[in-house]
């Protein structure tokens, strides 16, 4: 049995926080997992500059609601959920989640969940395992699924080189310079087509 592992942002939608970074012309929050590998810090770090600047889950959930799919990536899911299991590992929070989820078909996401306060503040957040992208793929692993993985960021790296067969995904060129043996790819047809041989 095989189940292919997909990261969400960066792979099938734009990056969360590069659209808010934009739309609140915070250019720092800019800063995605393609630059820091440590995601508690990086999330820390996010928190820290929204706390700063009085923003909370409505201000991005405003700049979410008005994010698509990239283009391809629909058809692309559909095309893949009729060969094969799929789930979308993302590092993302449940808030954020889900209308992206329904502009992509409602296909399975295990992602974390944020702690809001009344007012909105976001005041923490709360990972549902530790690695839980590598974790993720070795739990399935142990109930007899062979896993396929593709991402494009740090956090992706080991589910990716976990998994019987790993692809890079629209990565930055350190990413994809530091894994050599990784083979990576720019366009979702190169991607399905890569999938299809390794089930």
């Amino acid at each position: 049995m095989n189940i292919v592992c997909l990261d969400l942002e960066g792979v099938l939608v734009p990056e969360i926080w590069i659209a808010f970074a934009e739309a609140s012309g915070i250019p720092e929050l800019k800063r995605t997992t393609r630059d820091e590998p440590d995601y508690d810090k990086l999330m820390n770090w996010r928190l820290g500059i929204l706390k700063e600047h009085g923003l909370g889950l409505k201000e991005i959930q405003e700049t979410i609601a008005g994010i698509d799919p990239m283009p391809g990536a629909r058809e692309f899911l559909d095309s893949l959920r009729e060969i094969t299991q799929v789930i979308i590992i993302s590092d993302t929070f449940t808030q954020f989640a889900a209308p992206l989820m329904k502009k992509l078909g409602w296909p399975t996401i295990f992602c974390n969940e944020l702690e809001v306060a009344d007012n909105g503040e976001i005041t923490g957040f709360k990972m549902r395992i530790e690695n839980s992208k590598l974790s993720t793929v070795k739990a399935l692993q142990s109930v007899g699924f062979e896993t396929i993985a593709s991402g494009d960021s740090f956090n992706d790296l080991g589910m990716i080189k976990a998994s019987k067969a790993g692809f890079l995904f629209k990565s930055p060129d350190k990413i994809k310079a530091d894994n050599p043996s990784l083979p990576a790819f720019e366009e979702y047809d190169e991607l399905l087509d890569a999938i299809k041989k390794a089930l």
